[in-house]
């Protein structure tokens, strides 16, 4: 996965809350309850991140989760249609995530936390199917992945040595 350094600083992040959870960890005292929080981030312009907080108040989970996330921004590669440049299976643990580009119109097929990815990206028009695990954080990581390993045309051809217009055909 290319994961290159972004400043965060310099975007303008909007964030998401996938899902929250409550945790309990049983001690001689009884119970602790913590909470947390999975945020994705994102500029709507191709670069996403994922992060986890943890904090006995909810707010202070997703505070913490936004600054995780901001430190693991990825950049995506777009097309003209504002959708992927190629299909991909995107993995992270037992979670499968299919991504499939889409033509002009299409809009964002994806369930749940695909999509929260899939909107915070920019990404107007795409297909997804999520295979596998249903586990929020793994199926939010999946996708992250994928999207990570897309490549642009010019990429691919300037790793075989070959012109754009070969490798589109």
């Amino acid at each position: 996965m290319k994961q290159e350094r972004i400043d965060a600083s310099s975007l303008e992040l909007t964030e998401k809350v996938v899902s929250i959870k409550r945790v309990t960890k049983v001690v001689k005292g009884g119970r602790n309850m913590r909470f947390t929080a999975l945020v994705v981030v994102g500029d709507g312009n191709g670069h996403v991140g994922a992060g986890l907080g943890k904090a006995t108040e909810i707010p202070e989970a997703i505070r913490k989760g936004k600054e995780d996330a901001a430190k693991h921004l990825i950049t995506v590669a777009l097309d003209d249609h504002e959708s992927i440049t190629h299909d991909f299976i995107g993995k992270f643990g037992g979670a499968s995530v299919l991504l499939k580009k889409a033509p002009e119109g299409t809009g964002v097929i994806a369930g749940g936390p695909a999509r929260a990815v899939i909107e915070m990206a920019g990404i107007k028009n795409i297909r997804t199917k999520s295979l596998g695990s249903n586990n929020k954080q793994n199926v939010v990581l999946a996708t992250i992945s994928g999207l990570s390993q897309v490549k642009t045309p010019e990429e691919v051809a300037k790793l075989r040595g070959k012109s754009v217009e070969e490798i589109l055909g």
